[in-house]
Parts: structure tokens; sequence; C-alpha cells
């Protein structure tokens, strides 16, 4: 019998118009249908919030997100104001004495037109003009994201046919109908990717390194800054990995990767933001994230909803912390979140998990993947095996890569239904795995009924 673990579910305060929020916390402004949830387990990092910065240090980082149908981000900046103790304005100051300014200074805000956003700094009258500007819809905090790091690691060598995590998902199955993912753009912002790997050679398009302030560095050739793990360069080759002397380590092996280097280091928002309006703006269909913010924090709620009506579904690490705990965006609602399970389909120790009291999505994560000892590419290479909800969650990614092939026109809501139907929770408990464990063939069939 699947066994039950006490959960502790976390209940909503919302006002009387239905939006969620901390009343002391003037920029808690979120979205009535989906209502965040708030508890004692984030209230320690909700202290970061605007008031709290504004007070304490005169200025507070935040994200500008402008009400639809407008995009003049170079109007809206000029609210903003260069802070060079802030996170942002020194990383901005530093990249541009690494670039050889004469004079150089702290920038005030980086525009993200493609997600119709502005981040940076503001002081009292920059906020109090941002909050009166009919362009702008919302003013909120800016969180704090962390990588979502492995929890085990071991050297290994290539498998002799396919990857457990291939067999469990029935992948092979699809790949006998001629389904690779072929040229679907799937949008990976991880740590980078070692391009010259021989599971990756032709698999990236294109790469990006978003400098400490979100700016793209130009000119620069695809590699991972990972030395521990090589985190990007294996969640990158399990989405995407091509047949090495017969082995398969990728789920979808002819779709195009477009990398983006946006973690660790600098201003990560300013990084993220960056990765994400590039994602946008190259038409990728699928986004895989293995990074977040320890436990609930809604600044990126608008932001996700962004990226799914411009097409792109957001696949997203849940936390390795375990039951009761999840991470943001992955516990938001509109995000396709990924937990972990190992070879017996068992629910990893280390996944996240977590209920919550609103009436979308109240349990997290959606779904669960391949996330133990899983072996993928590592820099120079070599192979290695690592275990988190980070490598669950490109398997996912690969398999959205794989029905938006077979239906190039499927929206978002409709590919996420399918891999959702796919899910099976077997002898796991649903309080830890939702739905269950996806399954390749099932999503494919599901597509197709719909």
């Amino acid at each position: 019998m699947p066994h039950h673990t006490a959960v502790r579910a976390i209940r909503l305060q919302c006002s009387s118009d239905g939006t969620p929020g901390l009343p002391s916390d003037p920029s808690a402004q979120w979205r009535p249908r989906d209502c965040i949830a708030q508890s004692s387990a984030w209230r320690g990092t909700a202290v970061t919030t605007i008031a709290r910065n504004m007070s304490e240090l005169g200025f507070a980082p935040v994200i500008a997100v402008l009400a639809r149908g407008s995009n003049d981000v170079t109007t809206v900046s000029k609210h903003f104001s260069a802070q060079r103790s802030s996170q942002f304005g020194s990383a901005s100051l530093s990249e541009r004495r690494i670039s050889g300014a004469s004079r150089p200074r702290a920038e005030s805000a980086r525009s993200y037109r493609n997600l119709g956003v502005v981040y940076g700094t503001v002081d009292r009258q920059g906020l109090a003009a941002l909050r009166a500007d009919p362009r702008v819809r919302k003013v909120t905090a800016a969180p704090e994201f962390s990588l979502i790091r492995p929890v085990a690691r071991a050297s290994a060598v290539l498998p002799k046919t396919n990857t457990w995590g291939l067999e469990a998902m029935e992948v092979p199955a699809l790949w006998a109908e001629g389904l690779t993912g072929k040229d679907v753009r799937v949008a990976h912002l991880d740590t980078g990717v070692d391009a010259t790997h021989p599971a990756l050679r032709t698999a990236v398009v294109k790469f990006a390194e978003f400098d400490r302030a979100g700016r793209v560095r130009p000119g620069v050739e695809p590699y991972d800054s990972d030395a521990e793990d090589s985190h990007g360069t294996h969640t990158a080759a399990t989405i995407a990995g091509r047949p090495v002397r017969g082995s398969h380590i990728g789920v979808a092996p002819g779709a195009s990767l477009y990398s983006a280097m946006v973690i660790e280091g600098g201003d990560i928002v300013a990084r993220i933001l960056g990765g994400m309006d590039w994602a946008v703006g190259e038409r990728a269909r699928v986004l895989s994230m293995s990074l977040g913010i320890r436990g609930i924090d809604a600044s990126f709620l608008d932001i996700v909803d962004i990226l799914r009506s411009n097409g792109v579904l957001p696949v997203v690490a849940v936390g390795n912390e375990g039951p009761g705990t999840s991470r943001s965006p992955g516990n938001y609602p509109s995000a396709l979140s990924v937990g972990a399970h190992d070879e017996q389909f068992a629910v990893a120790d280390f996944s996240s998990s977590q209920r919550f009291v609103r009436r979308s999505q109240p349990l997290v994560p959606d779904v669960v993947g391949p996330g133990v000892d899983v072996v993928s590419a590592a820099s120079q290479g070599k192979y290695r095996s690592l275990s988190g909800t980070s490598m669950a969650t490109p398997h996912v990614a690969g398999l959205a890569a794989l029905l938006v092939e077979a239906r190039p026109d499927v929206t978002v809501d409709r590919l996420e239904r399918a891999i959702f139907a796919s899910a099976r929770p077997g002898q796991m408990d649903v309080e830890r795995v939702n739905r269950g464990a996806v399954n390749a063939r099932l999503a494919l069939a599901a597509l197709r009924d719909e």
C-alpha cells in the first residue's frame, strides 16, 4: 500500500478582493485567481520586501511588469535610479570596468522587451512614479535565486544502450515512431554547456552567456561554468544529447538546444530575466530550468505567465529539500513542476513536495521524472551520475520536445495536459508525487486523443 507522509498545508491570506499578500507589504499585488500561499516558513524571506529595503537601505530592487499591450520600457526605465551599493549597481559597474569604459558608472535598470518587464533599483520617488504610471501593471520585489544542486554525485561511464530513465519513461517507443524532437527549440537556463562533448556537438544551436549584470557577452563560445558537477552540461545532454556509439542519454536527440548561462554569480535576477527574455526572442517552445527560490515567493509569477502567453512551456524543478518544502517558481500553478523518482519507481527522499490551500494546482510537484543516479554528459567528454530534481526536470523538458514535434501546433496548455495525463503514481505516495511518473508513450497517446 502507498505510504502516506503527513504534509503540512499552507494557508492563504487574501484581501477582501481576493488578492493575496501581506498587508504590511506594499509590493504584494498578486493574481487573484491563483492566490499564492504564505506561511511562517517563508516569512523569513518575505522580510526582504520593497518596504523593508526602502526603510533600511533607502532604495529597493524591483521588477516592473508592463501593462498588456505596452512596451515602452524606455520611459518606464526613467523611474529607476542607479545605486552603486546594490547588487545590480555593483554588478553593472564591475562589467563596465571589465569592458574598459573610461568613466564607468553603475546602471539603474535593465529592460527586457520580449517579456515586457524592467528590472533595477528605485528610490522612494521612483517607486511612487512606477506605481502611478499607467504603463506599469505591477511592481514586485526582486527575489534571490540559487542553483538546485545535486544531492549525490559520482563519476560514470557511457551506458551500453539507454540510460534507465529513458527506459522507465518508454522514450524508445516514440523514437520508433520517428520522433526525436527534430528542430524543436528548447531553452536551457543553467550554468552553461560544454558543446564540445560528443553527445552535444550538434545539439547546441545557440549559446548566450549573460554577464553579472544580465547582458549577453558577445562572441563567447559555449562553456560550462560549473567546475564541480558540470550541472548545465548534464542537464543539456539529458534533454537533447545525441547518441554516442549507439548509446543514448538524451530524451530528444533531435531537438535544438538554446542554452543560456544565467547562474551562478552576479545579479542572478538580471541574468535569469535575460535568459528568459532571450528564450522568448528565439521562439523557444520549451524552457528547462533547474533553479529556484527557496520557499514561496510570487515575484516571478507574472513572468512565468508571460512565458506561457508567448508559447513557451516552463518546466521547472521543485527542489531537493524533501517533503513539506518547495521552490519558486517550481511551486507556481503556472509552472510544470517536476520532482524525482528512482529506478524502482520510488519517490526520492530528497524530492520536494508541498500542498497549498489554493484552487489551482494545490499540490506540487505536478509530476515526477527520473532523478536518481542519472548518467549524463560532463565537461571534457566525461560522464557523470547525479541525483536531484535538476536531473528529473530535463527528462520532462525532453519529453515535451518530442510531443511538440508530433503536434507542432500544440498549445502550451494542451502540451502540459498530455504530460499530466501520462503520469501514474504506482505505489508512490500521491502527496509526494501528485499525478506520478511521466510516461512518453502515454503522453503521445493523450496528445493524439485530444
